[in-house]
């Protein structure tokens, strides 16, 4: 009867350990993600350089419209190349779209922001 105890005892102590170890590796998992996109939004945040376009036309291969100040660029991005295709203005762009996406990621809100908003929406008690 006592090995049977000492047995469920180092299963129950073997769970324990395992649940330690997985929240320990989510918890890392959650501060590098968010330090990486720290990093990130740093990169992207451009004030003279915006992707406006992007489609893939083959493996590894891709065609982009780069706005540059006020100059837009067709490029065309390889593995290990890029080559301009073209350049155009303002008139031979289609879609006017991407401005206004580009004016909300400006003035998008914090996740925190959000959540306290959503926070005081919610029912009290």
């Amino acid at each position: 009867m006592n090995i049977l105890l000492s047995g469920a005892f180092d299963s129950f102590v073997q769970l324990i350990g395992a649940l330690i170890i997985f929240a320990f590796v989510i918890g890392i998992t959650y501060l590098t993600t968010r330090w990486m996109g720290g990093i990130q939004k740093g990169r992207n945040n451009n004030k003279n350089l915006h992707i406006i376009e992007t489609i893939g036309v083959g493996n590894n291969k891709m065609i982009s419209i780069v706005e540059a100040g006020t100059v837009y660029l067709v490029v065309s991005v390889g593995k290990d190349e890029v080559h301009l295709l073209a350049q155009l203005t303002r008139e031979q762009l289609k879609d006017f779209s991407f401005e206004s996406q580009q004016k909300t990621v400006e003035t998008q809100e914090s996740f925190s922001e959000i959540l306290s908003k959503l926070k005081d929406r919610l029912p009290k008690k």
